[in-house]
């Protein structure tokens, strides 16, 4: 398994980190050099630490967070067949839960980073996001459309307990009726429970809480700083009992290794209100390969790790990847037994009744410099 790396590439030079997803940090893609650390200067610092009374233990790496200065923040998206919406807006890049499935790692490259460790520990934060948000809703040109917040890092993140970034982008949402939706690991979520609430009477706000194991170990290797299992659950009913509408993400579901829980998780968020459920398959683009399976490696028992890796192959046409093969969905017979049970258990427990898409209905034009939507009453009217 995994063979054909060298047995040092990308490590990180002090061993895994504390409380951290990815134990390489592998090189930009979009540079032509890449430092990789041999093994016996791994074998000396290793010696070093130990000298020093370390014990040998995961070392610490703190977070770093740069200030992005942008100009817009509502960001117009590509749609596919499995991003289902237009527009985002992304307070933070880079995602401190270190999920080390993410496929949103590899757009840290994007920043001059890597998808790896730098992916969870460098973040950058967008502090004027708030101003810009309610510059750009009041433009005329803006049509209320549906706006996802974020779709590449969780806006929910540790971070987000000081910057308060999100919250403030929120306030401006719920004050003139934009239609958002997020999707979180975080029970922080509750937070602004008051704002998801009022978005929800006007039926312009969704929380999504992605999910992907109910077991509460596998959840620390795999998702180290998000909210356990446990909590997500009582997070969906706390939204629920507030009248907030709640859809479940099951992803990634990762093949030979969470795939089985699908009947159990459905049956678990159905009891706790959540009124809609999707999948994806866990999806491996770029060097997020060698983060996973070096993941694989460290955390999973051998021939467990040999078997997902095999049945991952199974689903993209015996790659480790490939969006060819139904980005979200894969291929092959085993792809093709995770969507019948999808199907069967979301009928079994009463999801994906309540399809309605979210309302525009009550947008209005935010004051902007005391102006209301700069152009007057009448313009802000004919938005809606």
């Amino acid at each position: 398994m995994h063979s054909d790396q060298p047995e040092y590439r990308d490590a990180l030079a002090d061993g895994p980190a504390h409380r951290r997803g990815a134990g390489i940090n592998p090189g930009n893609r979009f540079e032509r050099v890449r430092l990789h650390v041999l093994g016996e200067e791994l074998d000396r610092r290793r010696a070093e630490r130990d000298a020093e009374g370390g014990g040998g233990g995961p070392c610490r790496v703190e977070r770093e967070v740069f200030h992005d200065r942008t100009v817009t923040i509502i960001n117009r998206v590509e749609r596919t067949s499995d991003v289902p919406f237009d527009w985002t807006v992304n307070p933070y890049r880079g995602c401190e839960h270190g999920c080390v499935y993410c496929f949103a790692r590899p757009y840290h490259e994007f920043l001059g980073f890597s998808s790896g460790l730098d992916f969870e520990t460098k973040i950058m934060a967008k502090p004027d996001a708030p101003v810009l948000l309610r510059k750009e809703l009041a433009h005329p040109r803006w049509r209320p459309e549906p706006i996802v917040m974020s779709a590449i890092t969780d806006i929910y993140q540790p971070l987000e307990h000081t910057m308060r970034i999100a919250r403030r982008c929120l306030e401006v949402m719920a004050e003139c009726g934009q239609p958002v939706s997020t999707m979180t690991k975080s029970a922080m979520v509750l937070r602004d429970l008051d704002l998801w609430s009022k978005l929800a009477r006007m039926n312009a706000g969704r929380v999504i809480v992605t999910l992907v194991t109910l077991d509460p170990e596998l959840a620390e290797k795999l998702e180290p700083r998000a909210t356990t299992p446990a909590g997500r659950l009582r997070t969906i009913r706390a939204l629920a009992d507030a009248g907030i509408p709640v859809t479940v993400n099951v992803a990634p579901i990762i093949p030979g290794l969470t795939d089985t829980e699908l009947p159990r998780i459905l049956e678990a968020v159905a009891k706790a209100g959540a009124l809609r459920a999707s999948w994806v398959l866990l999806r491996l683009p770029y060097q997020l390969k060698d983060i996973f399976l070096e993941w694989l490696e460290r955390s999973v028992h051998p021939d467990r790790a040999r078997k997902v890796e095999s049945l991952i192959r199974q689903t993209r046409g015996g790659k480790l990847y490939s969006a060819a093969h139904r980005r979200g969905r894969g291929t092959g017979h085993h792809a093709e037994q995770i969507a019948k049970a999808f199907d069967v258990f979301t009928r079994r427990y009463g999801l994906n009744r309540d399809i309605r898409p979210l309302s525009s209905a009550h947008f209005r034009r935010p004051e902007v410099g005391g102006q209301l939507g700069l152009f007057g009453r009448e313009e802000n009217e004919g938005a809606s």
